[in-house]
């Protein structure tokens, strides 16, 4: 299973914000952000918060991509 975050990256780049903004909106760590860069997995707690703080769903930052059936 895989996640992309593509969706997060183009709102941040929509609203003229930095990984950096983010973080300091949402008081995510730097090992949460390279997950995030990755595309791995990251807990529900930081998906709300990024949620939060960019007022958006979370089928607006995340996607999930089945990867047998591509």
């Amino acid at each position: 299973m895989a996640f992309s975050y593509n969706k997060l990256w183009k709102i941040l780049i929509d609203r003229k914000m930095m990984k950096k903004d983010l973080m300091a909106m949402t008081g995510l760590t730097t090992t949460t952000m390279a997950k995030l860069g990755k595309e791995l997995p990251v807990s529900m707690d930081v998906l709300a918060r990024i949620c939060k703080a960019l007022r958006c769903n979370i089928g607006d930052i995340v996607d999930y991509i089945d990867e047998e059936n591509k």
